[in-house]
């Protein structure tokens, strides 16, 4: 088998008009019984992205993932105003091909995000 394709994960808060670097990521894989299994932990660096062996495909298998944001502690920690709305905002997709790679850029503010497959 080859290397794995990886996923990766890019982060910028419009809301701020800037890169969301220390916004908690963490990327799980989920068995078909349900058990889930950390492959990837950290936060997101002044370039936007998460810099984490996953995205050169480290622990990336066939099957259900899980991405979970901590968009509420990072508003938070940046003195967002705004009245707490969103909190651990969880993406879930499905590797079908370790060979691809699985960009995933998210945009968001205190109420909102868009999130999805990207190149």
């Amino acid at each position: 088998m080859g290397k794995a394709g990886g996923i990766s994960v890019h982060a910028v808060d419009v809301a701020r008009g800037r890169v969301a670097e220390g916004l908690a990521v963490r990327i799980d894989r989920i068995a078909p019984d349900g058990a889930r299994v950390t492959i990837a932990e950290g936060r997101i660096g002044p370039d936007g992205a998460l810099h984490h062996p996953v995205a050169q495909g480290e622990g990336v298998q066939e099957g259900e993932h899980e991405v979970l944001l901590g968009i509420g502690d990072f508003h938070r920690a940046t003195g967002c105003e705004a009245p707490p709305f969103l909190d651990v905002v969880p993406f879930r997709f499905r590797v079908f091909d370790v060979a691809q790679h699985y960009h995933l850029p998210i945009k968001f503010t205190p109420y909102g995000y868009s999130l999805y497959r990207g190149a």
